[in-house]
């Protein structure tokens, strides 16, 4: 039966993981995800779950073993950060064009240099054309309900794509908050076994990932492009098959108080949740604002996007991420591109801030929304503008 318990979020993932039955985990320590795989181990070496604990010596070895055992039919999850995500870079290719389910926890932190073990969304961005289905969390209760739907979602024999679930550093990974956890009876009746279609076996000897010359390379990274993209039916429907049974509904693109909304801020992971305060006070003061909060990362849900925005006349991205040399923000340079061509688009002003951890209040989303306001009235159109910059 379901019940509230008081949990760190990082612990709760890793119960998820155990919940799900998994067969095989693999993975490298890093901050802030240690507590992650520290809480897996133990759950492994205390015979909570069937499964193997995989002790490798980098993340760039915690993928390539994943890449074994789900190839071979093994229920497979993983977690890492920030430069692990990114010591995996080349792996991670691998995976998605091998088709294999692979579950990976990702507690999103500042990539180096300077050193920084804190969150923003530099890794996810640095890691989004990868192939991967990405999740952007935020909450610890949403962390734990996408791990779960997350092996549901990947296993699923119309998606068999791996799956990362985006889970902020430390504002997410290391909070304790209340959460609903499901008991195993539960998640059973919702995940069922999995069965591997196209399993590795010495009897059945087949080859993976084999050399592609310029004459089919083409064709192959333009189905793996088809089929990524169609998997957003299948994503829905474990997601809606999920609020049915549980309670907590999930969607690609989520609006907050966006009825009449003429100016919208759009975000993602846990800086959502002070933002929706600041669209609480704007609100009682009488502003139309609301707040679109985007979920589905990859595959980009274009269609949700741009009915959340169809009614806004001005919408202001906040991205946790900077795109060197280029318009700003990785989330607002694909904003734009969504919603070009939109017979009503609004006016699109990007900002960034968040960066190493650093905090955004709910009076710093409402000096964001106030300036995209003025830039619309003015007709101003700049790239981009970075928040708390201190001079």
């Amino acid at each position: 039966m379901t019940k509230r318990v008081g949990i760190e979020a990082s612990i709760a993932v890793a119960e998820a993981a155990k919940l799900a039955r998994i067969e095989v985990a693999a993975a490298y320590p890093i901050t802030p995800q240690t507590h992650i795989v520290e809480s897996l181990s133990e759950i492994v070496a205390n015979g909570r779950v069937d499964a193997e604990f995989i002790c490798v010596e980098s993340e760039h070895s915690a993928m390539s073993a994943c890449l074994g055992s789900s190839a071979t039919g093994a229920r497979t999850f993983t977690a890492t950060a920030g430069q692990g995500l990114e010591l995996m870079h080349e792996v991670l290719y691998v995976a998605s064009s091998s088709r294999l389910p692979i579950v990976m926890a990702v507690c999103n932190r500042a990539l180096s240099g300077p050193l920084n073990v804190w969150g923003d969304h530099s890794d996810a961005m640095a890691a989004r054309d990868c192939g991967w289905i990405q999740i952007f969390s935020t909450s610890g209760q949403e962390a734990f309900d996408q791990t779960i739907c997350a092996f549901r979602i990947a296993e699923d024999a119309k998606v068999l794509f791996p799956v990362m679930v985006h889970l902020d550093g430390f504002h997410v990974s290391h909070v304790v908050e209340p959460m609903l956890l499901l008991d195993q009876k539960e998640v059973d009746s919702f995940l069922p076994p999995y069965t591997y279609p196209f399993p590795l076996h010495p009897d059945k000897p087949v080859t993976m990932g084999a050399f592609a010359p310029p004459a089919i390379y083409t064709e192959a990274r333009k189905a793996q492009e088809e089929a990524l993209i169609s998997t957003t039916d299948t994503i829905r429907s474990v997601w809606d098959d999920f609020g049915k049974r549980f309670g907590r509904h999930y969607t690609p693109v989520e609006t907050y108080k966006a009825e009449g909304a003429e100016v919208m801020l759009l975000t993602m992971g846990s800086f959502s949740q002070p933002a929706e305060l600041a669209i609480d006070k704007m609100r009682d003061e009488g502003k139309k604002v609301g707040l679109i909060k985007l979920r589905l990362w990859r595959p980009f849900p274009f269609d949700d996007l741009r009915q959340a925005v169809s009614g806004a006349s001005v919408l202001a991205v906040f991205d946790r991420c900077l795109s060197y040399g280029g318009t700003g923000g990785p989330v607002c340079s694909e904003i734009k591109a969504a919603c070009y061509g939109m017979e009503k688009s609004p006016h699109i002003v990007g900002f960034v801030g968040g960066l190493g951890g650093r905090d955004v209040l709910p009076e710093d989303f409402e000096q964001i929304l106030q300036k995209a306001i003025s830039d619309a009235e003015k007709g101003q159109d700049r790239a981009y503008e970075m928040i708390g910059v201190r001079e």
